[in-house]
């Protein structure tokens, strides 16, 4: 029985704390359309719930007072019959009936489509997320940029098992189910970024199977774009066009592309605009020169599980390869 409290403890301790988390998106802090009608659906199932539980607890605490009537006693004037229908047909009816009035509604609205919506195809991967901005040329890897009031057109795919594509704050989640295409319709109402992530269990490196979702202006979302559009080599001296040669010579090239280079594999994410993203490994680590070059060396430390083998090469290679990586923005 100790047992069982001390786990009880530490599972209450561990739910506080997560809740407490910062970094955790807040469900209920919206910054779309669809999450702000989802959250609003949220409040009025509560509400009703609340009431529910208040009308219950309040007809136990009347019978409690009330006490046991006897044979003789004043009888009452609701038939057991009819506190059984109505308590226990008509009402959970009548609830269950709004709440699907109500669900029905809001998932119509928000899968309704706008004229004019921006489009962008997700693939749910191993254990990472493959963007692309159809008709731009632009590919990326675990990061989405999308304007601010313009709706958003997400196709989702897989490539392996299912995912669920999540951004809490913007709207509500959607599987990617291989050899089914799937489509997310959303639009952003505040500049900002949110995180996104997988909400299906998916293997080993679930957990670490995140994305960064940017809201932007317009005007910065289009040069976004461009950026992405005219991105080059990279190689701007000495130290990165070693970096370049080294990678092309590697099995880096084989797995990874990068425009304008030999590198066209497409086992890996794409990794054009690297230098510019927030992370590696889709949420694992900050994208900084030490863990970058942990990551080139030997993902498997950071990551166990991902597709990327442990790659020999000498140090110089590594520290060139590291600032050439770092300077594709």
């Amino acid at each position: 029985m100790r047992r069982f409290r001390r786990y009880g403890l530490v599972v209450g301790a561990s739910l506080l704390l997560a809740a407490c988390d910062r970094r955790a998106p807040g469900l209920l802090q919206t910054g779309g359309t669809e999450a702000r009608r989802v959250a609003r659906l949220f409040w009025i199932m509560f509400a009703m719930a609340a009431a529910v539980y208040v009308a219950v607890a309040g007809l136990i605490i009347v019978a409690t007072l009330r006490g046991r009537r006897t044979e003789t006693g004043k009888p009452s004037r609701v038939k057991d019959e009819a506190f059984v229908w109505v308590g226990g047909l008509v009402v959970p009816v009548a609830i269950l009936a709004v709440l699907a009035v109500l669900t029905v509604s809001t998932t119509n609205q928000v899968r309704r489509p706008v004229a004019g919506a921006l489009s962008v195809e997700v693939v749910g991967k191993r254990w990472w997320w493959a963007v692309t901005y159809p008709g731009t040329g632009v590919t990326t890897a675990n990061e989405i940029h999308v304007p601010v009031g313009r709706q958003v057109r997400i196709g989702l795919d897989s490539d392996n098992v299912i995912h669920s594509f999540w951004v809490p704050q913007v709207a509500g989640k959607l599987d990617t189910v291989p050899g089914q295409h799937n489509e997310l319709r959303l639009t952003v109402t505040k500049a900002g970024t949110y995180r996104g992530e997988c909400a299906e269990f998916c293997g080993l490196q679930h957990a670490n199977m995140n994305l960064v979702f940017v809201a932007q202006s317009e005007a910065d979302f289009e040069r976004w774009l461009v950026r992405r559009r005219s991105a080059g080599t990279g190689a701007s001296s000495d130290l990165t066009e070693r970096g370049l040669v080294a990678f092309e010579r590697a099995p880096c090239a084989g797995c990874h592309t990068i425009r304008g280079t030999s590198a066209a594999g497409d086992l890996g994410p794409d990794l054009t605009d690297f230098g510019s993203r927030q992370t590696i490994g889709s949420g694992a680590v900050p994208n900084d020169t030490r863990h970058l070059t942990q990551w080139i060396v030997d993902s498997q430390t950071i990551k166990p599980g991902n597709l990327m083998p442990p790659i020999e090469l000498d140090p110089g290679e590594v520290a060139a390869i590291v600032a050439y990586l770092e300077s594709l923005k």
